[in-house]
């Protein structure tokens, strides 16, 4: 299977699009739902899980609009700054200069450092986030997003982005602590403990250490990185949250954490946590996904199967290298045969009796982007 064919025709999708679309989670950005929500929670919920599962796009009759999310333009500026590093052209580099002038007009005003949220209000039912609040999830992918695009094309202006979200990060988020580690918040306006928050957040701070030499950066991010190996499962896994309501294990998540512990490794860090994180590794392969390379969304479920869930696993099986090259063919040749649409794009979700084929910019495009770039880029 020539992969680079089934990139191009997402590239080409995306572009056409001019990089905006609607998000599983933008039903609050519909000022009918807005009104009609009375600022509960219980229906806040309610009308972004009702358009997250219909299987049919009304947003436009509710008055939702195509928008830039700023996740999905870093997402995007990643994989044209990997296209760019394998294939010095200028139209690469163009995109590159647009997505970081987006990036620099996205970001959330008035905190310590740079940072970014997402472009609606968000329910969940450990708190509301009004909208471009920043957290610390998108903050920190866009950070190792910037990292790279500096390192892929020598632009200052990514660096010095990238550096400034480490006031951010150490300013604005609370913070549990627990003897000698910390967890960091998801933002600036709750407490909870989500692990693939803390550890994305803990990840950059320690990629942040090569470039600025502040030893804070490297001591916050290991007193980071200990917290949640302290409370990694004796099966490998994770909860997601040390919540009780959160306690599930599922793919994406899972993935993340320990993306996150392999920029650690990289970086000469975390040696002690070697064989925790093979043993996540060996936990994450065995447990989601079937023979054929299908992802399952949990642990021991299925469906439904997200696009999150095996774009991401081709993102990190592709930086793990030989290690599970046999498994990550197989997984990106289920992924274009069972998700992409013949116009490009790739679907949400597939569920038992039907696909949900709406094109989210975001959540689908960009990462399925991310992942198709990542595995070239990584061959």
């Amino acid at each position: 299977m020539n992969i680079s064919v089934h990139l191009e025709k997402l590239r080409k999708y995306i572009e056409e699009e001019k990089f905006r679309g609607y998000d599983p989670y933008d039903a609050l950005n519909s000022p009918i739902l807005n009104v009609l929500s009375f600022n509960k929670k219980f229906l806040r919920i309610a009308f972004i899980q009702i358009l997250k599962r219909l299987p049919s796009n009304i947003r436009p009759a509710l008055g939702i609009r195509k928008d830039y999310n700023p996740k999905g333009i870093g997402l995007f500026l990643w994989g044209y700054a990997k296209l760019y590093k394998l294939d010095n052209k200028s139209e690469y580099l163009d995109k590159i200069v647009l997505f970081l002038e987006l990036l620099e007009h996205l970001k959330s005003k008035g905190y310590s450092g740079d940072c970014w949220g997402y472009n609606f209000d968000w329910q969940s039912r450990a708190f509301y986030l009004p909208k471009y609040t920043p957290t610390i999830v998108n903050s920190s992918f866009i950070g190792h997003v910037l990292i790279d695009t500096y390192r892929y094309t020598k632009i200052e202006k990514a660096l010095e982005m990238a550096i400034s979200i480490k006031n951010f990060i150490l300013n604005d988020l609370n913070r549990t602590e627990e003897d000698s580690t910390i967890c960091f918040s998801y933002s600036p306006i709750d407490n909870t403990l989500i692990h693939n928050a803390n550890l994305l957040g803990s990840s950059l701070l320690i990629r942040l250490y090569k470039y600025t030499g502040e030893v804070i950066l490297k001591d916050t991010a290991l007193a980071g990185l200990s917290y949640s190996m302290k409370y990694q499962n004796d099966d490998g896994s994770w909860y997601y949250a040390e919540t009780d309501f959160q306690k599930w294990i599922d793919s994406f998540h899972t993935s993340f954490n320990l993306q996150s512990i392999l920029y650690f490794i990289k970086e000469g860090f975390g040696g002690e946590y070697k064989d925790n994180f093979d043993k996540g590794v060996d936990f994450y392969r065995d447990n989601f996904f079937l023979d054929d390379g299908t992802p399952k969304y949990y642990h021991n479920k299925l469906n439904p199967i997200d696009i999150h869930s095996v774009a991401e696993a081709v993102v990190f099986f592709s930086r793990m290298g030989g290690r599970c090259k046999e498994l990550n063919e197989k997984i990106v040749k289920w992924m274009i045969n069972n998700m992409q649409d013949r116009n490009g794009y790739f679907c949400f979700q597939r569920k038992k009796w039907y696909t949900n084929k709406i094109p989210y910019i975001r959540w689908s495009q960009a990462w399925a982007f991310h992942a198709l770039t990542d595995y070239i880029f990584y061959q």
